[in-house]
Order: structure tokens, then sequence, then C-alpha cells
């Protein structure tokens, strides 16, 4: 299935579900801590932050032409009264001016404004199913890797279990062995070659190192 399709699926199935922006939620990064971000996350990521940037300076950016605009409305209702008519003019006719291209500004910065949110949603929403791609890919890899884990651990285990079944029976052998040397040789002969055989091995092990 091509990305597009996808991401259409996606964003009817998601259309009644509140999606948070992304790059904005502390646990969507932490996704990433093992293994990092692919170059595609960063690329959407970035684009997101883009748009997040530009919708913050927007609202900075019409909030003070706003304001100026109020400024040069006090201007022009103040300089009717406080300066000659020619002075008054020329005062009044540039405040008008400024106030038209704030106007224009204004206008240019709402509408802006309106296309951002739907923007911000589209990358948002790519974001998402990318995430939802790396996240499952590294499920299935690590459910591969469990598997592949518990089968060598099951191995292991009957190895264990052999082996320790092993162990328990040379131990045994040997205790028999040991009893049937005490018995028919006596304790005191066995002791004088437990000596000759403790020195023996000690010497080996010198040897060895």
């Amino acid at each position: 299935m091509k990305e597009t399709e996808k991401l259409q699926e996606f964003e009817i199935a998601l259309q009644d579900k509140k999606i948070p922006v992304l790059t904005l939620d502390h646990k969507w990064h932490c996704l990433f801590q093992l293994n990092g971000k692919p170059q595609s996350i960063q690329e959407l990521e970035e684009n997101l932050n883009v748009l997040l940037r530009r919708q913050g300076q927007l609202n900075s950016d019409l909030k003070e032409s706003k304001r100026l605009k109020v400024k040069l409305m006090r201007d022009i209702v103040a300089n009717m009264e406080n300066v000659s008519d020619k002075e008054r003019e020329k005062k009044q006719e540039e405040n008008q001016k400024l106030i038209i291209e704030l106007n224009e500004t204004i206008e240019q910065y709402e509408d802006e404004l309106l296309e951002i949110p739907s923007k911000i949603k589209k990358v948002n929403s790519e974001l998402m199913i990318a995430s939802m791609d790396v996240c499952y890919d590294t499920l299935k890899q690590n459910e591969n890797d469990i598997t592949e884990i518990t089968e060598w651990i099951k191995h292991i285990r009957v190895e264990l279990k052999k082996n320790i079944i092993r162990k328990q029976n040379k131990e045994l052998k040997n205790q028999q062995i040991y009893s049937y040397m005490h018995d028919i040789f006596g304790p005191e002969v066995v002791d004088l070659f437990d000596m000759a055989y403790i020195v023996e091995e000690e010497n080996e092990t010198v040897e060895d190192k």
C-alpha cells in the first residue's frame, strides 16, 4: 500500500480521534530513546516544528500589528485636536496609510493562521503513521528475538538438566568407589594413597600454570 493511500485510510479512521501534536509530547520522543530517530522521522519532525514555529510567530506578529493599529487610531484622534490643519492633514494621511498597510498585513496573517492548523494536522498525521511503522517494525523484530532467545533458553535448560544429572551420577559414583576402597583396603592405606595423589595433582596444577 502506498503511503498516500495509507495516510488517507488512517485519516478517515481517525477523524473523531484526538491526536496530540507529537513533537510536543515527551512520551513520543521516548519512543526513540533506544534506537534513535530514522531520517524519515527527523525530516517530518522538522517540518512539523517549522509549522509550529511559524504559527507562534504569526500569532505574535498579529498581536503586535493589532497593537500598532490601535495606537495609530489613537494618534489620529489625538491629532484632530492638538496640531494645526496642515500638520494634522499630513499626519492623518501618514497614519491612514500605515493603517491600510497594517490592515493588509493583519489580513495576510489571519489568512495564513487559518491555513496552518490543517497543514499541522496533515504533517502530524504523516509523522504518526511513520512513527507507527517504526514502532511496529521494532515490535516485530523484538518478538522474533524473543522467540529465538526463548528457544535458546529451552535448549540450555535441557542441556543444563542433562549436565546436572551427569554431575550427580559422577558424584555418586565417586562416593561408591571411595566407599569400596575403604572397605577393601582400609582407611590407613586409602589415606596414604590420598596424600600421594593430592601431591601429584598439585604438582600437575603448578606445571600447567
